[in-house]
């Protein structure tokens, strides 16, 4: 059975912030870099090492909000710096947590955008209080669960430096695992003297590749309800060549492009590397894109695309 949510808990809202200090032009930017970024909850890139230790039972709680803040503020000089891609306009978080335990009582998206002077819109799935974590395949384990009943959540978030508009909430359908959001957050932002819609998801790593495709055929329903440009990213999940394939060719039967080519590194543990994380355009011309290969954040590496009208 599929399920927009657990019936247990009332929809939460969009949470919305504004930390710019300067007026942009009205009809915004000609170009604009457009980024997708798991972050991890800042966390750090060590995902099937850190797993290992947990598990030997090393941990170090106590270090964990000083370890996550400084991972911020990393994050905030590489999309901003130009060191390793162009400066971010817009940028839509995966794994976006505000105050969980692995998070260190952290509240990622406003903080980075906060040291980024962006605004943000965030979207979030709530902690259950009484559903035990479901068991999963073990290759897809080494995750650090949140705890039944914690006060904190993980979301998906879209940050910008020009404003935000008609910010929603994407419920996705999703089978078993309530404890990863199974949703997208979609805005737009003044682009050419139209607007740009963003669609920001993160698909379910869990999900069979059919699952999978349902999750992508409800956001592509939602961006035709507008003839103005659009853009499709996050992170997809493409645990392999049948997903990567499915994924790309449904979006690009759709009218949807990507300068990516398929198997583009994205994720990295140790020696292995995957392509999970995407950037589809339809009414726009990318000019330019790139992967910034920079490891200590996230075991994702953040995937850019500079956008101008067509």
């Amino acid at each position: 059975m599929q399920h927009a949510r657990a019936a247990s808990q009332a929809e939460p809202e969009i949470e919305q912030d504004d930390f710019t200090t300067r007026e942009p032009s009205p009809e915004g930017s000609r170009r604009l870099v457009v980024v997708t970024y798991n972050i991890r909850y800042a966390v750090g890139s060590h995902l099937i090492g850190g797993s290992l230790l947990r598990r030997a039972g090393l941990r170090w709680p106590g270090r964990r909000p000083r370890l996550v803040g400084e991972n911020i503020r990393k994050a905030a000089r590489l999309l901003s710096d130009g060191a390793h891609l162009p400066r971010a306009d817009v940028i839509a978080l995966q794994e976006a947590d505000s105050g969980t335990l692995r998070a260190g009582g952290r509240h990622v998206a406003r903080e980075l955008a906060a040291e980024l002077r962006m605004g943000y819109v965030r979207a979030h799935v709530p902690t259950p209080k009484d559903v035990e974590p479901k068991g999963r395949k073990w290759w897809l384990d080494f995750e650090e669960r949140m705890l039944r009943g914690e006060d904190g959540d993980t979301g998906v978030a879209l940050l910008s430096r020009l404003p935000l508009s008609s910010p929603e909430r994407i419920e996705l359908p999703w089978d078993t695992c309530p404890w990863r959001p199974r949703l997208a957050v979609a805005a737009s932002v003044p682009f050419g003297g139209s607007r740009l819609h963003v669609f920001n998801a993160h698909i379910d790593t869990h999900a069979n590749v059919e699952g999978q495709l349902r999750q992508h055929r409800t956001i592509l329903a939602l961006a035709e309800r507008t003839p103005e440009p659009a853009v499709l990213l996050g992170d997809f999940n493409t645990l392999n060549d049948e997903g990567r394939q499915a994924a790309r060719s449904l979006l690009e039967e759709n009218g949807y492009t990507t300068p990516m080519r398929t198997n583009t590194p994205t994720w990295r543990s140790g020696p292995i590397r995957h392509h999970f994380d995407w950037i589809f355009v339809r009414g726009a011309r990318a000019l330019r894109w790139g992967v910034a290969r920079v490891r200590g954040i996230s075991d994702h590496w953040p995937v850019w695309v500079e956008l101008e009208p067509e």
